[in-house]
């Protein structure tokens, strides 16, 4: 059995985890037999937006109390994840991605990534262990890893041009695909980049999953 860590960013795809994109990822990892385990940084979100009228709150919440909410309560502390106890890791997107796990909504390519997301990540990369990064998380990529690396936001021109100035490979790629960085055992997939639906952002991860399963054997 795979045991994989997915790694959550808060509850709502204006100020955290995108849901759909985090309950498709888990779902696939389940029908597979994969044993997952959710962490996300015990910290304070970067903003709370009230996802019915789209506006921000004035209201504090906490990342890792939120991502509870999508993994049931079955989560821990981004602080305690070990890359030794895990053959792969797939980040879910949404703004979480851009907004808690750094600050690259607002800083662009100058942005700073959480400490311990960088650390999991460099570690799993050493390792030779495949990661699987969905929607705008993949932007964090050559940043974390510091080499090239081949990835997918879709085909959103501004965001594809930031990402080759911070040292990736954009390939631009259609809602129900993925891009596979075969040498640095990455694959990314547009999800609600591009998505309409969610069965659109489901023939991506779907894929994302069985393919990181498979770069992990």
């Amino acid at each position: 059995m795979k045991r994989v860590a997915v790694v959550l960013s808060g509850c709502g795809f204006l100020d955290g985890a995108e849901i759909n994109e985090s309950v498709l990822t888990l779902l696939a990892l389940d029908r597979a037999d994969a044993e997952v385990t959710c962490f996300a940084p015990d910290q304070p979100q970067s903003d709370v937006i009230n996802h019915f009228t789209g506006q921000p709150a004035t209201e504090s919440r906490n990342v890792l109390t939120e991502s509870a909410r999508i993994a049931r309560g079955k989560i821990q502390p981004l602080s305690q994840a070990d890359a030794a106890l895990f053959d792969a890791l797939i980040v879910p997107g949404g703004f979480g991605a851009a907004k808690n796990l750094s600050n690259f909504a607002s800083r662009g390519a100058e942005c700073e990534i959480n400490q311990d997301l960088t650390r999991l990540v460099k570690a799993m990369h050493s390792a030779g262990k495949p990661m699987g990064f969905i929607c705008i998380a993949p932007v964090l990529l050559p940043k974390m890893l510091g080499v090239p690396v081949r990835l997918t936001i879709g085909n959103d021109i501004d965001t594809a041009e930031v990402v080759d100035a911070m040292g990736g490979e954009h390939i631009t790629c259609p809602v129900d695909d993925i891009v596979v960085d075969e040498e640095q055992k990455v694959v990314t997939t547009p999800a609600y980049m591009l998505a309409q639906r969610i069965s659109e952002a489901a023939q991506g991860i779907e894929k994302l999953v069985a393919r990181v399963l498979v770069l992990s054997e």
